[in-house]
């Protein structure tokens, strides 16, 4: 609901004529260096850019988001409008108008101007992009690919600059998410996973993915299959469960009395953010809800605000036009719509896709959402490698805004934690991922999680996985392959709720007090994940043309994680008849008050998730969708997480561990 607020406006301003020095808005990235600089891009080809504009009132605006989502504040979730946050903290008219008039003057086209003013999208070629920032947009030769970036620092007349928070779309491959889910397709390698067919218009969507397909044998709960034919270590070990099913991850998280007694998401709305828009999720989520014991969408329950024209020729390489690999995304949606289904059969979900992988794009679109006051939940099981997914802290800083709207106006956004673990492999340095180590989001990191035959919880593990295969006869060492994301941040300080909670060793791990990532976690080991439900694009085999078909695989990765907990907060503000908004004061606090859950299933909302070692036995096919090509044997081990550690208590791979049932329902819906 939203309420008065007494914040005194800020004036517009005059903004004059200054004699000061230009002033900096973007810088190059680090491989826009001389040696590597092939020469001028050509002036005429046309880019798109994101204009960041300062807030108002920043300082009040985090004392408001603070107060509206701390439990014992007197403004706890006293939340306001849009409309009050446009009139107390967005750009003024006057600050954009000014901003674009220089744009226009420049050369550029003015694209789209959002409603709270937080960011200009506008177009231009080389050269109006290139005067209107005082540098030079130049191609650069990088790691085989050719990037387009300024070959020095991006500047606007001081009295323009001193509105701008910074400028994206300058620079190829910076600022770019990928999805963080996780299946075989890239272990299995295959012909039939070669890229789209065909070049097609920038605002076609390609057709369905290359097809995956699970191999047998795998188990459709916990150990109900065993391998007895393997050589030691595998012989006694429980397959891959073939997928878990929605009513399983129900029943293991304790609300299955819930969702049938009609605590089922009614009346909440769930978002969900990703790039591009799945042609065919709509029916695939009814087909795979009918298939497994689910009522599908009723009319009105789903709906999508997509960009509407899609960008295919997204960096990171100005020569590759599929660099956003739009058919990878089709999983991701997929996943995350028939997660949030599944666990809140009832709710309505809202799917935003932006029309790249872009940071613009998505937060565009994550925008809308907010700005239009769509939802009362956010999923986003996406991110880029490190603190600051490369980004200059300008774009960081335009996310922070974003959720802090959020926030005020109760809206509450999940992000998947990662899934390379501490990121050593890619990054070279211990790092966690951004958006999800932002402060006012709540990150989701994951776990490899047993379910029984009754649909039963049995425990949890860190999810880390090693892999061993066997060759000729042998085992292979075992070698890190995935694991969920987690760690210090090194920009943003230890926020309020983590004190008391998070170890020092870990906020202090830098040297400083910071913040620690993942909050929460719930399932996201592939070889314990979800069995999903996808249109997919099969050869032909096995006496069946080739054609899209209707087929169902498992997955997994902290992109499940994400949507399940949304699903298990929109149960919890159905359940409280209150919107919870920004959680993550109240599940710490939660935790504070009531501890953790005990095996009498007395006591705290959440499992806490302890170090558990096992070993599942795996096969997948050489082709990914038959045996023609045979089949791989894999030892997949549980808990592998380099320098993360899965410890009791609060830890940096399941954060302050895994919801339960009516116990987290009742606890965090009515905190503290």
């Amino acid at each position: 609901m939203a309420t008065a607020l007494s914040i005194v406006s800020l004036g517009a301003g005059q903004v004059g004529a200054s004699a000061a020095a230009p002033t900096s808005v973007a810088t190059a990235p680090a491989w826009a260096t001389a040696q590597h600089r092939l020469g001028g891009a050509a002036i005429n080809q046309v880019r798109s850019i994101t204009v960041l504009l300062n807030t108002r009132n920043e300082a009040q605006l985090e004392r408001l988001a603070s107060a509206v989502s701390t439990p014992g504040s007197g403004q706890y979730r006293q939340y306001i409008s849009a409309s009050t946050f446009h009139a107390n903290f967005s750009p003024t008219e006057a600050t954009t108008q000014t901003v674009v008039s220089y744009l226009t003057a420049a050369g550029l086209r003015i694209q789209s101007i959002p409603d709270n003013r937080l960011y200009i999208r506008a177009t231009g070629s080389v050269a109006a992009i290139s005067h209107a920032f005082n540098t030079q947009l130049s191609v650069f030769a990088v790691k085989g690919a050719r990037r387009v970036a300024p070959s020095s620092p991006a500047t606007m007349p001081a009295s323009v600059a001193a509105l701008v928070a910074g400028v994206d779309g300058l620079s190829d491959g910076v600022g770019m998410t990928s999805p963080h889910h996780a299946n075989e397709a890239a272990v299995a390698g295959s012909a039939s996973r070669a890229g789209s067919a065909g070049v097609r218009p920038a605002d076609t969507l390609p057709g369905p993915p290359p097809a995956f397909v699970n191999a047998p044998p795998c188990s459709v709960y916990w150990a109900q299959k065993i391998d007895t034919t393997d050589p030691a270590p595998a012989t006694g070990k429980p397959y891959v469960p073939c997928g878990y099913v929605p009513s399983q991850f129900r029943g293991a998280y304790g609300v299955s009395g819930a969702t049938s007694s009609g605590i089922d998401g009614s009346g909440i709305t769930v978002g969900i953010v990703d790039a591009y828009a799945a042609p065919t999720i709509l029916s695939d989520a009814n087909t795979y809800a009918q298939l497994h014991g689910d009522q599908p969408f009723a009319p009105g329950q789903f709906r999508q605000v997509n960009a509407g024209r899609y960008d295919l020729t997204a960096p990171p390489s100005a020569s590759n036009p599929t660099g956003c690999g739009a058919q990878g995304w089709y999983g991701e949606e997929t996943l995350d719509v028939e997660a949030v289904h599944g666990m809140a059969p009832r709710a309505k979900i809202i799917y935003a896709g932006g029309m790249d992988c872009n940071d613009s794009a998505l937060l565009d679109r994550e925008n809308y959402l907010i700005d239009h006051q769509l939802v009362q939940i956010i999923s986003n099981s996406w991110g880029g490698l490190g603190d600051i997914d490369q980004l200059a802290p300008n774009l960081q800083k335009a996310y922070t805004h974003t959720f802090l709207q959020a926030v005020t106006q109760g809206i509450g956004i999940q992000f998947s934690s990662g899934d390379n673990g501490d990121e050593l492999l890619n990054a070279g340095v211990r790092t966690v991922d951004f958006p999800a180590s932002d402060p006012w989001v709540t990150a989701v990191g994951g776990t490899s999680l047993q379910v029984g035959s009754t649909n039963n919880y049995i425990l949890e593990a860190g999810w880390g996985t090693t892999s061993s295969k066997l060759v000729n006869g042998s085992w292979t060492a075992p070698a890190y392959l995935y694991g969920a994301g987690g760690g210090t941040s090194t920009v943003f300080n230890e926020p309020s709720y983590q004190q008391g909670v998070v170890p020092a060793s870990l906020a202090g791990y830098w040297g400083g007090n910071n913040r620690v990532v993942p909050d929460v976690a719930m399932d996201a080991d592939p070889q314990t994940g979800m069995l999903i439900g996808e249109t997919q694009a099969f050869p032909a085999t096995g006496g069946r043309p080739a054609g899209n078909y209707y087929s169902e695989f498992r997955i997994g990765g902290t992109s499940l994680a994400s949507p399940l907990f949304a699903g298990m907060m929109a149960l919890a503000d159905q359940a409280s008849g209150r919107t919870i908004g920004f959680a993550n004061p109240a599940l710490y606090g939660t935790l504070k008050s009531n501890g953790y859950l005990t095996s009498s299933h007395s006591g705290g909302a959440f499992h806490d998730v302890t170090r558990h070692v096992f070993s599942v036995v795996r096969v997948n096919y050489n082709n990914s969708i038959d045996a023609t090509a045979g089949t791989s044997r894999y030892l997949r081990y549980t808990d592998q997480t380099g320098t993360l550690q899965t410890t009791p208590g609060y830890d940096d791979v399941t954060g302050i561990g895994t919801p339960y049932g009516l116990n987290f329902l009742s606890d965090i819906g009515f905190c503290c």
